[in-house]
């Protein structure tokens, strides 16, 4: 029996270190939350970076870069044929070489580069019993000239970097306005999950004090049975009303933690009081807001940018192309004894690079595109139709974002109204239950007349939280929609 004791004692400890935490959380707090723990939001940031290191990476290929190569050593044995009037013979070949090399390559924002290379190679030839050396460097120029009036790559690539980069902050941001609206809706279920539970038990509360009252009436004689069994079923139903809000309160909890991206296990009490401050937004004020401030028209400028270049590039494949190309070179080179060190021949080689006069050249290609039956004006109208076809999303898009703002403030006045309304309903329900209590302890009234009442109240409470919980979603909405926050 100790066995078994000893290996569940390291599992009481372990779950005694998954202690659930109690999480009392206001609507700001669920967001923040939410936007550091949720898929969606850490997904969205990963692209934010990766657009980030692209930019970064575009960037630093504008910059100059240095390559070092090396050949420390590299020793080749093979087999060789010599044919003559004799016949075929063979022998064997070895050599054994060393280099090196340095790059430094500049490109320019012209789409052309500048490079310069420079080296020393070394062999010891084992047959001809020679060692030999090479000293080399190379300065070289190239330049599309079609990139001077045509299509530039290197700065459509910046310009497309950038543009993507810009686009992943706007959806970051578009995401998390929609995060925002997500996470208000979830929490505003769940405290009218909350607060109907509390009704539900309230209302217990006030059917239990009735159902005591009409018992001992009954047992008074001073009313009928039916009325005191009719106190007992509305006391059941009561009961079971309360139980099934909890139930369903339970469900929505677990929800919203998953939402959040917290542990099941933990608890969560939500701190709202339903106290609000009345905001009336001006129809044209939030129009203009969204106009100026929607990511989604930005990002159909975006759309019609990379459209546009490429436009630019499909007109270039047909246009003249040309490459303007120049180099200057100089080399020395020297072959001694093996005998002697390689010191000897480098000293040799260099002087033989001093002395050799330089090799140069340039020279221009031209492409001249003559005959392609209409193929390239073909492919450029073609992507100037999908350019329309951009714009006219962006307007219908701005029509939309205009029509569906206009919406967004209408309802949420409206809902405000109504909230203000269903307040005064709430205190006028509340007084009138107690009268109507008061008659039905006092005999005035029969069980049926207090249940009415009492349903009557019930509704009240549940038409001011539902007004409440759409005054607020509709404020979530109206961010949402302008990027502007009226609560500040």
């Amino acid at each position: 029996m100790k066995r078994p004791l000893l290996l569940l004692f390291p599992l009481l400890l372990f779950s005694l270190s998954q202690k659930a935490e109690i999480r009392y959380l206001t609507l700001q707090q669920s967001i923040d939350i939410a936007r550091e723990q949720s898929y969606s939001m850490r997904n969205l940031r990963e692209d934010l970076k990766i657009a980030e290191y692209n930019l970064k990476s575009t960037l630093a290929g504008l910059k100059t870069h240095v390559d070092l190569s090396l050949t420390t050593p590299s020793f080749n044995q093979n087999i060789r044929t010599w044919e003559d009037s004799t016949g075929v013979s063979f022998y064997s070949v070895k050599r054994l070489d060393y280099s090196g090399t340095l790059t430094v390559n500049q490109p320019l924002i012209t789409n052309g580069n500048i490079y310069w290379e420079t080296g020393v190679n070394a062999y010891d030839d084992y047959n001809a019993f020679l060692r030999s050396s090479t000293l080399n460097t190379r300065l070289r120029f190239r330049q599309p000239i079609d990139a001077l009036y045509g299509y530039n790559n290197v700065r459509a690539n910046l310009k497309q970097a950038r543009l993507a980069y810009e686009r992943s902050q706007k959806s970051l941001q578009r995401e998390e306005l929609g995060l925002v609206y997500q996470i208000s809706s979830g929490y505003y279920n769940l405290l009218s999950q909350q607060r109907g539970t509390e009704i539900a038990r309230l209302d217990l509360e006030r059917q239990t004090e009735a159902n005591d009252i009409a018992q001992n009436k009954y047992a008074s004689g001073l009313i009928k049975e039916v009325d005191a069994l009719q106190m007992e079923v509305d006391l059941a139903e009561a009961r079971n009303s309360y139980e099934v809000a909890l139930i369903n309160q339970q469900s929505s909890v677990n929800s919203f933690k998953e939402m959040l991206g917290i542990a099941l296990t933990d608890s969560i009490v939500l701190t709202d009081d339903l106290s609000y401050t009345p905001i009336v937004v001006d129809v044209e004020e939030a129009v203009r807001y969204a106009l100026d401030n929607r990511t989604e028209l930005r990002d159909r400028d975006i759309a019609i940018e990379l459209q546009n270049m490429t436009i630019r590039q499909t007109k270039a494949s047909g246009m003249v192309r040309g490459t303007l190309e120049a180099y200057v070179q100089k080399t020395g080179t020297n072959s001694i004894e093996r005998s002697n060190p390689y010191s000897t021949t480098l000293i040799d080689s260099y002087e033989n690079f001093i002395n050799r006069p330089a090799n140069y050249g340039v020279g221009l290609t031209v492409t001249v595109p003559i005959v392609d039956f209409g193929e390239n004006r073909a492919r450029v109208r073609a992507a100037k139709a999908r350019q329309q076809q951009n714009i006219w999303n962006r307007e219908e898009l701005e029509r939309s974002i205009e029509t569906e703002t206009r919406t967004a403030v209408a309802r949420l006045n409206n809902n405000l109204k109504r909230l203000q309304l269903l307040e005064q309903n709430v205190s006028l329900a509340e007084k009138s239950f107690d009268i109507t209590r008061q008659r039905f302890s006092d005999g005035d009234i029969d069980s049926q007349t207090l249940a009415l009442e009492r349903n009557r109240l019930n509704s009240a409470y549940r038409n001011h939280l539902s007004a409440y919980i759409d005054y607020q979603l509709s404020l979530a909405d109206i961010l949402r929609k302008t990027l502007h926050d009226y609560r500040k």
